[in-house]
């Protein structure tokens, strides 16, 4: 059967020696495989064809769906949004790829969340649109935001009462825990403010120096690990900190 749906390129692979195979993050269906076929033929009606399926490409598609198999096919594919600054400016690059990744180890399981769908397809059109605090800070937004569509939102805010974020129970709390895994201070407060975010303008408007974007990052990463089994090391993680100002 025959569906419309968006997807988000979330890995490509060569296949045979005119095709790939590309795992896409659809609206419809989730995680899913596409074998898509010649599209990297050196013909004139090939050419370019493969640059529709790298990493973080914004898709319209038809597609041919049968939960019974696990490669599926990709009848008609075109743009659904074309990035003016991602796919070139060094830094926009590393955090799409960055967002890429952390789904790449964060999706378990191939179920559909339309909601989560549409955080990531907002958060790679800010990232395109938005100023350079925005991008700095839109990895640290991700990654709080995409914790809470997975199941484990942090619990409570950052107050005089509670100025201790436990990030093994992703809960602020009074006492500071007995295991190494917390933030306190302006690093819990920091959290507690992205965390509260609804709007990615906002981000324009929180001025983080490096320091605290990287420890906050690192901090984040080991949240996550400890809530999603074998999260395992991300390769794009060591190059964001190395390039976020």
């Amino acid at each position: 059967m025959i569906h419309a749906t968006k997807g988000i390129v979330l890995r490509t692979v060569k296949y045979g020696d005119t095709s790939i195979i590309t795992t896409v993050y659809t609206e419809l269906f989730g995680i899913q495989s596409y074998i898509v076929k010649g599209v990297r033929q050196s013909s004139k009606t090939s050419s370019g064809k493969a640059g529709f399926f790298q990493p973080s490409a914004i898709l319209d598609m038809e597609v041919y769906h049968n939960e019974q198999k696990q490669l599926q096919f990709i009848k008609e594919y075109q743009w659904a949004y074309l990035y003016e600054k991602v796919l070139f400016d060094v830094v926009r690059n590393a955090v799409a790829m960055y967002v890429i990744e952390l789904l790449q180890h964060s999706l378990k399981q191939p179920e559909a969340n339309p909601e989560l769908f549409y955080l990531i397809e907002d958060t790679l059109k800010q990232l395109d649109k938005g100023n350079d605090t925005l991008t700095g800070n839109l990895p640290l937004y991700f990654t709080l935001h995409l914790a809470g569509e997975l199941g484990f939102q942090l619990q409570g805010a950052y107050s005089q009462q509670t100025p201790v974020l436990d990030l093994q129970e992703g809960v602020f709390t009074r006492e500071t825990p007995m295991h190494p895994y917390y933030l306190e201070g302006l690093m819990a407060r920091t959290t507690s403010d992205l965390a509260g975010l609804q709007f990615y303008n906002d981000l324009e408007a929180l001025a983080l120096n490096r320091n605290m974007r990287r420890e906050l990052l690192q901090a984040y990463q080991t949240f996550l690990s400890l809530h999603i089994s074998d999260f395992g090391e991300m390769r794009s993680y060591a190059i964001l900190q190395e390039i976020l100002a």
